[in-house]
């Protein structure tokens, strides 16, 4: 292990993370002391902001939901996570004393810089089961989907120009492939069954001698199935076609090996993991080589894939919470399982006409996607106000059309329109949960009463047996 965190309670870990946010308006600077030595009877964090006023905060504090000095109860974890606080802890000295630019090869502060950097990124090739000398930083997932896909595409150009990936692939991906296809790359949009996973054989069936490279997501972002990404690389590998995955939802929730997976390229977000935001990673193989046009010119940093100065602080961020999910996987799986579980079925026992979407077996359980029928869901949404929720994927929230993904599993527009998606995380408490399901159950009942069309259904209407009229 490169280095030991404390074992600190995870309701202890939030509590700290939810002081710092309440006091983040009135305190530009606040430091954070560890009081939890094996020698303390209690579990209990200090903060002390810049007005020289002290907060305690117990792990056994009140459970009232929501507490009415705080925002609303953050069930939204495929957005992004929160930062944790031994995270931050590792970060903080390469924000302050440690400044030194990592690629200044002539004095200390540059040498401590690269040793910092070159040991985050051990710690992410760890989780991956990568050699460190395969990860390069980027600013994040959707860089690293961009350097991948039009990277590789771009440099075999010559010798093959048919790309694959699939319908419901996050925008940066699908809008990668649109952008190579006006440079005369021919692409195919394979589609996805109703369960949400593609069928390989049709993947095999639309591979040819001048595919370059397949890009299929690992876990969907919006309704968590993982894709049979062993599968799909042992398929890639035999057919000597480049195999990009974009993990950005499932490093540090699922086991990953990109050498028993096949996996020649790996796209990794920090702020998914718990990590910093604007910092990401992406693994590319060393033996067979894969090689990529870099996307910018620079002074040739990270192989010369990705030039610019690499940010110490935000590499050393996601190299140690790689390193903290690795340590956590089993325990923080296993407990957002139960939390999962119990969300879904005290919904769906209370509330008929509740589909789950995506397939219920190959998923990732954090991840949430529930259609309510007869409900809209920014109606919800709106009702749900104590919870931060989305209806879909973040990077499309803004937008009133239904979600693709949904559209492309086949679920009517009507469902589509009324789907909410539920995130849960590490800090996610069983009280959260609980306070969740008593007001969704609450307000979809209240919702119902107000439509005419749930009124139609209860009498037996069947309503697509209505011809509608426009007047």
């Amino acid at each position: 292990m490169l280095c030991q965190f404390p074992r600190i309670s995870r309701q202890l870990i939030k509590d700290v993370a939810r002081s710092f946010s309440r006091n983040s308006q009135t305190a530009s600077s606040c430091t954070m002391h560890n009081h939890n030595e094996s020698s303390s009877s209690n579990n209990r964090l200090t903060v002390q902001t810049q007005s020289s006023q002290t907060h305690t905060v117990s792990a056994t504090q009140s459970k009232e939901m929501p507490p009415k000095d705080m925002r609303p109860l953050y069930l939204d974890t495929q957005a992004t996570t929160p930062l944790d606080p031994r995270v931050l802890d590792v970060m903080m000295p390469y924000m302050l004393s440690q400044f030194g630019n990592p690629h200044s090869r002539t004095h200390a502060y540059g040498w401590e810089s690269e040793a910092a950097v070159e040991k985050a990124r051990k710690q992410v090739a760890n989780i991956i089961r990568a050699d460190p000398k395969e990860i390069i930083f980027t600013s994040g997932a959707t860089e690293s989907n961009n350097i991948a896909v039009k990277g590789v595409a771009r440099f075999y150009k010559g010798k093959k120009n048919h790309i694959i990936t699939t319908q419901t692939e996050h925008k940066c991906v699908l809008d990668s492939c649109r952008a190579l296809e006006a440079e005369g790359f021919d692409v195919t949009y394979l589609g996805v069954q109703n369960n949400g996973l593609i069928d390989v054989k049709e993947l095999e069936k639309s591979i040819r001698p001048e595919t370059v490279l397949v890009s299929v997501m690992a876990i969907n972002n919006e309704i968590g199935v993982k894709q049979p990404i062993t599968e799909i690389g042992a398929l890639c590998k035999a057919k000597k076609v480049f195999f990009h995955t974009d993990a950005a939802q499932a490093v540090g929730k699922i086991p990953l090996h990109v050498n028993e997976m096949n996996i020649d390229l790996m796209s990794i977000s920090g702020h998914k993991i718990y990590g910093p935001k604007g910092i990401g990673a992406l693994f590319v193989r060393r033996r067979p080589r894969v090689r990529i046009e870099p996307l910018q010119s620079g002074g040739g940093q990270e192989r010369g894939m990705r030039s610019g100065t690499v940010p110490t602080p935000l590499v050393v961020g996601i190299g140690a919470a790689c390193e903290l999910a690795q340590e956590e996987m089993e325990y923080d799986s296993k407990r957002i399982k139960s939390l999962s579980n119990r969300l879904v079925h005290s919904i769906m026992e209370a509330c008929p006409k509740v589909i789950r979407n995506g397939d219920p077996e190959n998923t990732y359980p954090g991840c949430v996607n529930l259609s309510f029928a007869y409900v809209e869901g920014e109606s919800l949404l709106m009702a749900l106000k104590d919870v931060a929720l989305s209806s879909g994927s973040a990077c499309t929230s803004a937008s009133l059309e239904p979600s693709y993904v949904l559209r492309a599993i086949g679920t009517d527009e009507d469902l589509a329109h009324s789907s909410i998606r539920f995130g849960i995380g590490r800090f996610t408490t069983d009280e959260e949960i609980d306070f969740t399901i008593k007001k969704c159950i609450s307000h979809v009942k209240k919702l119902r009463e107000m439509s005419p069309l749930w009124e139609m259904v209860q009498e037996g209407i069947d309503l697509k047996s209505i011809k509608w009229t426009q007047h």
